[in-house]
């Protein structure tokens, strides 16, 4: 199957005010996002994120490069309505949350009856069906979120674009946005997610694109970004924990994080100290180390691991 969001060598950039130097945002940017996947979109503030992201909605063009969206070239009206998009700073008319939600409805083709019935339905899968007689300029930052992601999926996109999707949410209201996005995700939908708070991507993203001063520096299947292939954690037993250095014991159980090379010589110092291996596993980092590891000044290429 075609890729639902395609970036092709894409190059954005932009001139300086104080001097005639131009500015790169996105430096020859190619990236895939499948059907059917949650895709983590992630980097520092600056990386061209928002940039990539503006490019594919067609609300600017890029300086070079091209790419697709639902099939069609980045800007095409009728792909887009099969998008649903959720800015990072949210700004909504003021009007009543339900009408507001219509609005954006009609503008994506949505009329009649179905139109109605879809904005109840959307206000309630956020939480604030109670609220929808309100009108924005009097919801809370967090209302004003929901009633972002609200119009986002009125239209029942088949892509869903996101940008810091739970940006002054409530660890309840996240929970929420993120059973969302898996319930999406077993609906066939796509969903291309930026985002900084790590430890929420990495619970629901099946891919993850790290960039970084407008490349791509790593890219990959999360669980396989997360897995060390450097350290392993060896658990054993009958034995005591003094005879490794750093390792830790309780009840009779040792744990130890251990080179992988020398991974051998440990499993064999413990059988021959009359122990037993209970388990060896590779040691699982977490997502906030791979992105400093990655967006540290030091010069980051691609990982060996295709995606």
């Amino acid at each position: 199957m075609p890729a639902v969001l395609e970036f092709d060598g894409i190059t954005k950039e932009y001139r300086r005010l104080a001097s005639r130097r131009r500015f790169r945002a996105l430096d020859e940017f190619s990236l895939k996002v499948e059907t059917g996947e949650i895709f983590g979109f992630l980097g520092p503030n600056g990386a061209g994120k928002s940039t990539a992201i503006h490019i594919a909605m067609g609300f600017m063009g890029p300086t070079s490069g091209n790419g697709r969206i639902m099939g069609q070239p980045f800007g095409e009206a009728s792909a887009r309505r099969r998008v649903g998009f959720l800015a990072e700073n949210v700004a909504l008319y003021h009007r009543p949350a339900e009408r507001l939600v219509r609005f954006y409805g009609a503008l994506n083709g949505l009329s009649g009856s179905y139109l109605a019935k879809r904005s109840r339905e959307v206000l309630h899968i956020v939480g604030l069906q109670h609220q929808a007689k309100r009108n924005s300029a009097k919801l809370s930052r967090g209302m004003v979120q929901r009633l972002g992601l609200a119009q986002a999926l009125v239209n029942d996109p088949e892509l869903l674009i996101l940008d810091e999707p739970t940006s002054a949410l409530d660890p309840l209201a996240r929970v929420m946005v993120r059973e969302l996005l898996l319930e999406a995700r077993n609906d066939g939908k796509t969903i291309f997610l930026s985002s900084h708070l790590l430890s929420e991507v990495e619970l629901v993203c099946d891919r993850i694109a790290v960039l970084h001063r407008g490349k791509l520096v790593r890219i990959g299947r999360t669980g396989e970004l997360l897995q060390s292939g450097e350290q392993s954690e060896v658990v054993a037993r009958g034995i005591s924990a003094a005879i490794f250095p750093g390792a830790v014991g309780h009840n009779g159980v040792v744990k130890l994080h251990v080179p992988a090379s020398t991974q051998r010589a440990v499993l064999e110092q413990v059988w021959n100290s009359g122990g037993e291996v209970v388990s060896v596993n590779p040691v699982r980092r977490t997502l906030e180390d791979i992105f400093l590891e990655v967006t540290s000044d030091r010069d980051s290429s691609l990982p060996e691991k295709s995606p």
